[in-house]
């Protein structure tokens, strides 16, 4: 059943896939070459998730679960703290300490997910 709310990580999403189409997107697919599955709850972990697919092999950004095998990691975050996280605000070692991020699959794949891949907010 589709959820009546809007995650606030849906417009970086957005701003995330127009950000493939660009230069800086195109070598970080070259860089990293992984896939990332990134589940998003409104605001407790493992509830009403919504899945995004960060494909940095294709270059694509896909809403729902990765469906070509296995994803090289699974994030699981709240809503605000995928932005933090996103946003560089929060480290994403800190946040699994603190249990704000949970993640399954390939260590060495998941300490490649870092605020880099993801578009920085243009500066106001």
């Amino acid at each position: 059943m589709a959820s009546s709310f809007t995650l606030k990580s849906a417009a970086l999403m957005d701003q995330m896939k127009a950000h493939f189409s660009t230069d800086a997107g195109k070598a970080l697919t070259k860089k990293i070459g992984l896939v990332y599955q990134i589940n998003i709850a409104p605001k407790k972990l493992g509830f009403n998730e919504e899945s995004y697919v960060v494909d940095l092999k294709k270059g694509e950004l896909t809403k729902g679960p990765y469906e070509d095998g296995k994803p090289d990691a699974t994030f699981s975050f709240t809503d605000d703290d995928f932005i933090k996280v996103a946003t560089g605000k929060m480290n994403p070692q800190i946040a699994f300490m603190r249990g704000a991020m949970k993640v399954k699959g390939s260590l060495s794949a998941a300490q490649k997910f870092t605020p880099d891949i993801f578009p920085q907010p243009s500066k106001m």
